[in-house]
């Protein structure tokens, strides 16, 4: 473990456990470098094809600890300039580290997410819920701004009057609020929602590796390319996966009628 993170592998898939709930998972100075080294970790390792990230106790993640911004400590020390250096090389390495990884991200939301708790969420690229789970962009209840890329990432999730919506009320929404504006993809009970997630995840990881990091990246990308610029990109990608040894392992299954075995590169 980590510390303030449990990092567990099974077969192709990791699931990261943010493993504080004494403080909900806050996203203190620890949690942070935990959250930051695992993804450093997963991205050394080509044998994993997928990520899920869940919370331990009733709460997925509080996000900032309210307590060191009373003490002006941790993250919240120092004067403005020092502050800033604490965001940029503190708590902003999270979305820098999580949303670019190479492999699909699933966040297994079991409770609460909140303020940046709800945004660590949004790095992920696919989301379920519990129905236990509740979400809110709330810094404007604190007197502060998204600072860890909420403003750039909710609005990709669920669309600009939504986010803006939620970044100036902060306002609390219920599972079944966040599936009707697709923040989430699906709500499950509170017993099952690992197993679906890790049903989820072993769906994904039963694919082609190299190009399940393929298919992300061109995703990723359309996301901020023209048209143009997309299809010269899928078509750089499928050049080279049609010449990987998955692409023919996937024909001679078909043609076999038995289950492809995907090895990736090696």
């Amino acid at each position: 473990m980590t510390e303030g993170v449990l990092y567990v592998q099974e077969g192709h898939v990791v699931t990261l456990t943010l493993n504080q709930p004494e403080t909900r998972n806050a996203l203190t100075e620890s949690m942070v470098k935990a959250v930051v080294g695992c993804c450093q970790r997963i991205a050394a390792d080509h044998a994993i094809r997928a990520v899920i990230l869940t919370g331990a106790g009733p709460a997925f993640c509080a996000g900032g600890s309210i307590k060191e911004m009373r003490d002006r400590s941790g993250l919240f020390g120092g004067s403005p300039a020092e502050m800033r250096d604490r965001y940029r090389l503190g708590i902003q390495q999270i979305p820098l580290a999580l949303y670019e990884l190479e492999v699909p991200t699933i966040a297994a939301v079991n409770g609460p997410a909140i303020g940046a708790g709800l945004d660590l969420s949004l790095m992920c690229d696919i989301r379920i819920a519990s129905a236990e789970a509740t979400f809110a962009e709330s810094f404007v209840k604190m007197g502060i701004i998204p600072g860890d890329g909420g403003a750039w990432l909710l609005p990709r999730a669920v669309g600009m009057s939504q986010a803006c919506e939620m970044v100036f009320t902060g306002s609390t929404m219920t599972a079944n609020e966040a599936l009707a504006c697709r923040l989430v993809s699906r709500v499950t009970s509170a017993e099952s929602l690992m197993h679906e997630a890790n049903g989820l995840a072993d769906r994904i990881a039963a694919n082609p590796p190299e190009v399940l990091r393929m298919a992300k990246r061109l995703v990723r990308e359309g996301q901020k390319q023209d048209l143009r610029s997309s299809l010269e990109m899928a078509a750089a990608f499928q050049a080279i996966a049609q010449h990987l040894p998955d692409h023919r392992e996937a024909v001679d299954a078909f043609f076999a009628k038995r289950t492809p075995k995907f090895t990736g590169l090696r």
